[in-house]
């Protein structure tokens, strides 16, 4: 090996020195960055020959840095219920654009916000892709329609009343009136002997007022008409928008509540006619009377009439006032009225080799043929991890190995420096050897 030879190898563990303290100065950098996955530098030898020399015995070296992508960082705990992390496998799937024309990209770094418009981004400025679910909280057929994941797709939700329950007595002394037609309480030709207001939610969140009016037409036995009280526009129909007779036991229990039946029931239904002027959709209320032969619900005992006021379902109109995310990657949105509803759904991309991933810049990575296509799989299926809310994950850098690693790569500096100057100094001597 000649001098210039060696001069080249005290180069190349400069150049390699140099490469190793690169990737130490980018883990300690990135010590608190999340999701940040600790490089390290691999060293390899080349002979002389195979830069075209004749001498085996001459190895330089070369170092290349490598990322342990595949190594989990610590999760550590957050109160924002949009920093995610996944316990297992895999990675989330971000977009660098909110449009679906976005470069897809993928990371671990979970640090989730919403931006102006809703979406959620993380602080590499990477949009969070998943599935959009329907009002039914089902996916898409297609598996690989993803789309930017916003938590302010929905406006707000209200739900319409579907059930109501009555829990009320009706005065078993009341007298009688043999006289009464069907319609007359709603007509105003005959006052009831008790009357009870239902408010009742509509299918756009507003309170419509039903009265519910009960008479006595004989023993143990009690006619009712139920009547819209709001803008009589509202309905396509006049008259009671139901109407029927129920009946009690000698002991004040329940019979039935519709005595036309077939069988004894304590619930009727009733549908209200909207009109289309209304904007309002169909809708049909149970109310629940009671249990047959039970005092659980309508009663008739020598007391005054009245009871609770009656319990009805829906919500009114409600806005997003948060979310959560499941640890099957679902995103349900809450609502102000204690509504909730399933909007996306997150998945979990794994990858056969993810230590062959393709860096990227902002913590993510692409796909390449060393680390094999991506797999887009359900949290906690597949072979891919659970999602954690409220979490991060850490960088996986040791601060002390560093340091460590510093003091090593300083010392291999010194001494690749030292076969330079050695080098020199010899190449020196031999020009001071007299001509003759």
């Amino acid at each position: 090996m000649s001098l210039y030879g060696a001069l080249n190898i005290g180069v190349a563990g400069l150049n390699a020195a140099s490469t190793a303290l690169s990737a130490t100065s980018s883990n300690i950098a990135n010590v608190n960055t999340v999701g940040y996955k600790t490089s390290t530098a691999s060293f390899s030898t080349y002979l002389n020959s195979s830069l075209g020399g004749d001498d085996d015995a001459s190895a330089g070296v070369t170092a290349t840095i490598l990322q342990n992508i595949s190594t989990a960082g610590l999760a550590t705990t957050t109160t924002s219920a949009t920093d995610l992390s996944i316990s297992g496998n895999g990675f989330f799937a971000v977009s660098t654009s909110p449009s679906t024309s976005g470069t897809q990209e993928y990371t671990q770094v979970g640090s989730f916000a919403a931006d102006a418009n809703g979406n959620l981004v993380n602080a590499n400025g990477q949009y969070l892709m998943g599935w959009q679910l329907d009002s039914a909280g089902n996916m898409p057929a297609d598996t690989t329609d993803l789309s930017p994941v916003n938590i302010s797709s929905l406006a707000g939700k209200a739900v319409a009343t579907s059930n109501v329950t009555l829990q009320t007595n009706l005065q078993s002394s009341a007298t009688t009136d043999s006289s009464y037609t069907a319609g007359d309480m709603t007509a105003g030709n005959v006052a009831p002997d008790y009357q009870t207001t239902i408010d009742a939610y509509d299918s756009q969140g507003g309170i419509q007022p039903i009265s519910l009016s009960f008479i006595k037409t004989s023993a143990n036995t009690w006619a009712y008409e139920a009547n819209y009280t709001g803008n009589a526009s509202n309905l396509s129909t006049t008259g009671p928008i139901a109407e029927g007779t129920m009946s009690f036991n000698s002991d004040g229990s329940l019979a039935t509540a519709n005595t036309s039946s077939s069988s004894p029931t304590g619930n009727i239904s009733m549908t209200i006619p909207w009109s289309a002027s209304s904007g309002l959709s169909a809708q049909t209320i149970n109310i629940d009377m009671g249990t047959v032969g039970n005092t659980n619900g309508v009663t008739q005992f020598n007391t005054a009439s009245g009871g609770n006021t009656p319990t009805v379902d829906g919500s009114p109109y409600g806005t997003i006032n948060g979310v959560t995310v499941g640890t099957d990657g679902t995103v349900t949105a809450q609502f102000s009225n204690g509504l909730s509803q399933n909007i996306y759904k997150i998945p979990v991309v794994t990858f056969n080799n993810p230590d062959g991933l393709t860096q990227l810049s902002g913590n993510a990575y692409a796909a390449s043929n060393s680390s094999g296509a991506a797999n887009t799989n359900q949290a906690n299926s597949g072979g891919a991890g659970s999602i954690k809310s409220d979490s991060l994950e850490g960088s996986t850098v040791d601060l002390s190995n560093e340091f460590t690693n510093l003091i090593t790569v300083q010392n291999a500096y010194s001494a690749a420096a030292r076969i330079v100057t050695t080098a020199n100094q010899m190449m020196q001597t031999l020009e001071q050897i007299p001509v003759t």
